[in-house]
């Protein structure tokens, strides 16, 4: 069976708010330019993309395992749900896909509990703190992985 050429974009609670909320910090994009930015770049290296946005956990949860049969990996921002969600973790854990982790502004640089991710080790790839260019930038990276794993 063949990798499919489908990557699951995930944007977590709040992010349907990008370019109106603290654009100081998360600048002035929207979710439809990060979409388009994410789309772009899947494209480029033969993906499309299926994204989802919610603000509630459930939603994304059953995204995340329905990617399961026809996704090759998960581009994922998880938003808040980055510091409190262990299901979204397991869920993460459980589809057993490639999962590239970003984020917007430089977590580790902001209020300590932004520091830790139930994410970060299940993620193969991380991206931190290049805006919302760091999507194309996990987009580019997790393909790579897709592809290391399809030759070995």
């Amino acid at each position: 069976m063949s990798t499919p050429r489908r990557l699951l974009l995930v944007n977590g609670p709040n992010l349907n708010l990008l370019g109106i909320r603290e654009p100081g910090i998360y600048g002035h994009e929207t979710l439809a330019d990060v979409e388009r930015i994410t789309t772009d770049a899947a494209a480029a290296h033969g993906f499309e993309v299926r994204a989802v946005q919610s603000n509630h956990e459930g939603v994304l949860l059953d995204a995340i395992h329905a990617a399961r049969t026809d996704c090759a990996g998960i581009v994922i921002n998880p938003g808040g749900l980055t510091h409190t969600s262990v299901v979204l973790r397991d869920a993460l854990s459980g589809v057993a896909l490639p999962v590239a982790e970003v984020h917007i502004s430089n977590v580790y640089e902001r209020e300590e509990f932004r520091h830790h991710s139930y994410v970060h080790d299940v993620a193969l790839v991380h991206v931190v703190g290049e805006g919302v260019a760091g999507y194309a930038i996990a987009v580019a990276r997790l393909v790579d992985v897709i592809a290391g794993a399809a030759e070995g």
